[in-house]
């Protein structure tokens, strides 16, 4: 059986001297690229979808979002999307590396707060404001001038600037989305960095098996410090946040990859396949099979 059927694309992966991010109008890019768009597939990179005009849908991690001329969609590393057949989309591709944007230590962190791709608690779009819309459009018109002037001095800082801004004022849009009216997962003080910062390590090691005092340890905070924090803001415990991220994994492989039941198990980490059979049928009420046969 074939190890995946699904695609995956990579930005300048093997070729790190070149930039890290790219500008795509969003119709030529589909009638390049089509059929490969209207199909499955992954990406190594960040990816942000603006549309300006068409009406459709477009599809991530199993679920069917309405596509209407101002949306916003966010698509984070790893995550399986395509587009619908529709040919009349207009609008901006934007693509980067993290690596583009994470100079230092504090970028890191500031990369963090964005909720538009490390957030796997709220939709991954957002309709944008006529005065948003209006700022947006003004940091795309400076991003393109700058993109044309290859080789001038500090060309690569305010491209990094630029998108930066273009991001801050996307998060600004999108943060209107509470998870309850208290607690803004966007929220810039410790507390939600830190909670962001644990996604991100289980995002890095679902699959290794840690145990919830493990990723406390990385985090420098007991694991009481770890549970009360997931249970404040997100209403989750910290086995419930890995719990998640392993099974919509294993929905993307039984749905998208030629890899047989057992084989998926060993991929995320279980020993034992009968095990896993067992651990995704507690979670998903159904076998792994019945999962596969009913999305097929």
């Amino acid at each position: 059986m074939k190890e995946s059927k699904i695609s995956e694309y990579h930005l300048h992966k093997d070729l790190p001297e070149k930039r890290q991010f790219e500008i795509f109008s969003l119709k030529e890019y589909l009638e390049k690229n089509t059929p490969d768009t209207i199909r499955p597939h992954i990406h190594s990179f960040y990816q942000v979808l603006w549309f300006y005009k068409g009406n459709g849908a477009h599809f991530v991690d199993f679920k069917k979002y309405e596509v209407h001329p101002g949306t916003l969609f966010f698509i984070g590393k790893n995550q399986v999307h395509y587009f619908d057949e529709y040919s009349g989309y207009e609008g901006v591709m934007i693509h980067f590396n993290e690596r583009f944007l994470m100079q230092n230590e504090n970028d890191v962190n500031f990369f963090l707060k964005y909720s538009l791709f490390n957030d796997p608690y709220q939709q991954p779009f957002c309709k944008i404001s006529a005065h948003a819309e209006k700022d947006l459009k003004v940091l795309m018109s400076q991003i393109n001038s700058e993109l044309d002037k290859a080789g001038d001095f500090g060309q690569l800082e305010l491209l990094r600037s630029y998108l930066n801004a273009f991001l801050i004022f996307a998060q600004r849009e999108k943060g209107n989305i509470n998870i309850n009216k208290e607690n803004k997962l966007y929220a810039a003080d410790e507390k939600h960095l830190q909670l962001l910062r644990f996604i991100d390590l289980v995002e890095s090691n679902y699959q290794n098996g840690l145990t919830i005092s493990a990723y406390a340890a990385l985090l420098n905070i007991s694991s009481k410090t770890l549970t009360d924090l997931t249970n404040k803001i997100i209403f989750k415990t910290p086995s419930m946040v890995i719990q998640e991220r392993i099974m919509i994994e294993a929905q993307r492989l039984l749905a998208h990859s030629g890899l047989n039941v057992n084989q998926i198990g060993y991929k995320l980490g279980f020993e034992d396949p009968s095990y896993f059979v067992k651990y995704f049928k507690k979670h998903a009420k159904f076998s792994p099979g019945e999962f596969r046969k009913s999305i097929s």
